[in-house]
């Protein structure tokens, strides 16, 4: 299985993942099993995407489901900000924030999926030396 620790994308999603776990434990009893276990639920699904992508070839497809994993862990973070369920507003600003990090990293990934080119995004499809040198031009 690859290794998924070194990843900017992982590390800010497992990030996010221990922050709900800080926040919900804030929210009120109502808002803690209901809209807080699916926040927690939604953050741990987008870890697992991540991790599953990374140990794929074509990873395009899981990639695809992780953006609209991400779209709908947006549209739940709304929803708690709109019932009031965050202690303060500081709360959801960071929890946005990060979420928002995460989709543009995995915007990025798929976008160097898409072109064809492998992890890195740089350089894959180039050939390492010209197949023929150029010649030199006669004035």
């Amino acid at each position: 299985m690859a290794q998924t620790e070194h990843l900017p994308i992982y590390k800010r999603s497992y990030d996010l993942c221990l922050y709900f776990e800080q926040i919900v434990k804030n929210f009120s009893h109502y808002h803690k099993y209901s809209l807080g276990s699916d926040l927690r639920e939604g953050a741990r699904r987008v870890l697992r995407l991540i991790v599953r992508a990374n140990s794929r070839r074509d990873k395009t497809a899981v990639l695809l489901d992780l953006r609209e994993e991400l779209e709908e862990l947006k549209v739940l973070l709304r929803l708690c900000h709109d019932a009031k369920a965050f202690a303060n507003f500081n709360s959801f600003e960071h929890a946005i924030a990060g979420l928002t990090e995460i989709a543009k990293q995995n915007e990025g990934w798929l976008k160097s999926q898409q072109q064809g080119r492998g992890p890195t995004g740089a350089g894959q499809n180039r050939p390492a030396m010209p197949d023929r040198l150029a010649e030199p031009s006669v004035p």
